[in-house]
């Protein structure tokens, strides 16, 4: 298989570091060949804390996908997110030389680029630049500007930051571990193109992605992202209330929220107990289902109230015909989605990592918590298809822009010459 039909996607999580594989088949779709997942050592937060650390554990994943898929692994995509994320709107605009030129995609590429130069606070960078729509000599809603006439070509932009330094230790841990980054994607992002149907993005919905430690979300509107944010609180902000909630160590508390854990206690019995083995020859100790849904129920709610927060703040919170969409690996726990639909009233449905693949995954991969490993590699194809329809698309602008100055140019001779005739 050509190397150019291979995308890799690179989770960096705070709980886990997946690398999964993809190629895409004859139809167009994208068929997941493998994949490797290890522990998160040096990641907190959605930020890189220990450089040798993460290295180890990407290099750990990287060759677990290799031997899966029988893919030499070079060159990766790679997710970003974190606290310090943020996002912002932004109106930019490009007066043309010649209204009766068409606008063609090189003007689009200078519009863009020109938000790339916006003032931001020191240390922070540009991660990405989405324009949701053009304005064409005062005309709005425009989606397609390309083949257009006008003089003034404006657009709405939504920009997302990062620190600089986030997104350089993430790069540098790649470079380490032998790999190339060949882009850097907001994980949001990624997972919406895994989750998220054409359909749920043009009615309104929002995505929530439940991490180990930042939940993540996109909110999109006729087909136009419109906000994103990033909230410094997921599953391992539960694993430590239960871990002290319960007196019990990390470990045992991860296994007894992945097995028993519900973030509704009034789903469960008072009579309902579950044994824990005791340390170094203690006694074991006995915690009731109902008291560790009780503390998982109390931070789930906290954590919704967040993204309810965001909704509200965005202004579309009655734009949005298909409610949420939770995914990533907090999602699975039990009444998720009821908890979230008692408290925001929106419809809520858990997000399953198999929207635009070729066939359904079944498994772990098939699991919310790889959504954004998988949107990684659907995201890489898309990079592609734009790249080769730009390769593909007659460039008019060279031969437009030569004409318009030969016109200046054959005026001025014309001038010369007549004068030299006189």
């Amino acid at each position: 298989m050509h190397s150019s039909e291979i995308i890799v996607g690179l989770d960096i999580g705070s709980t886990k570091i997946a690398c999964i594989v993809g190629s895409r088949n004859e139809y167009g779709k994208v068929e997941i060949l493998g994949m490797g997942k290890t522990d998160s050592l040096g990641v907190n937060r959605g930020v890189v804390e220990n450089i040798q650390h993460t290295v180890n554990s990407i290099e750990k994943a990287v060759s677990d996908a290799g031997e899966a898929s029988g893919v030499e692994i070079k060159v990766v995509n790679v997710g970003i997110a974190g606290q310090h994320i943020r996002s912002l709107q932004h109106r930019g605009s490009i007066m043309r030389n010649d209204i009766e030129e068409e606008i063609i995609s090189d003007d689009i590429h200078s519009l863009i680029d020109n938000m790339y130069k916006l003032a931001l606070p020191p240390g922070e960078d540009i991660i990405h630049v989405i324009p949701q729509e053009y304005i064409i000599d005062g005309q709005q809603g425009i989606r397609e500007p390309i083949g257009m006439a006008g003089n003034c070509l404006e657009a709405n932009f939504h920009i997302i930051t990062g620190k600089i330094a986030a997104a350089k230790n993430i790069k540098k841990c790649v470079k380490k571990a032998g790999l190339e980054v060949t882009d850097l994607i907001l994980e949001p992002l990624a997972s919406a193109e895994a989750v998220l149907s054409q359909q749920e993005k043009e009615a309104g919905v929002v995505l929530v992605d439940i991490g180990g430690g930042t939940t993540d979300m996109a909110i999109f509107q006729d087909e136009i992202i419109r906000h994103t944010a990033v909230i410094p609180l997921g599953g391992n902000a539960i694993t430590e209330d239960i871990k002290e909630g319960c007196a019990i160590i990390r470990n045992q508390a991860e296994a007894l929220k992945k097995s028993f854990g519900s973030a509704l206690a009034s789903e469960n019995k008072d009579e309902e107990i579950v044994s824990i083995p005791g340390l170094k020859g203690r006694e074991p100790k006995e915690i009731s289902l109902r008291n560790l849904a009780s503390i998982i129920q109390a931070r789930m709610e906290e954590i919704i109230e967040h993204v309810y927060y965001e909704v509200k703040t965005s202004g579309y919170e009655k734009k949005l015909i298909a409610g949420i969409v939770l995914t990533g690996g907090g999602s699975q726990l039990k009444h998720a989605a009821q908890l979230t639909e008692f408290i925001t009233g929106m419809d809520t449905r858990i997000g399953y990592p198999n929207e635009h693949l070729a066939k359904s995954l079944s498994g772990e991969t098939g699991s919310p918590m790889h959504a954004t490993g998988i949107g990684l590699v659907i995201k890489g194809f898309e990079a592609i298809e734009k790249r080769n329809v730009q390769k593909q698309a007659p460039d008019k602008k060279s031969p437009q822009r030569e004409s318009f100055l030969d016109r200046i140019f054959s005026k001025g001779k014309d001038f010369f010459e007549k004068d030299g005739d006189e």
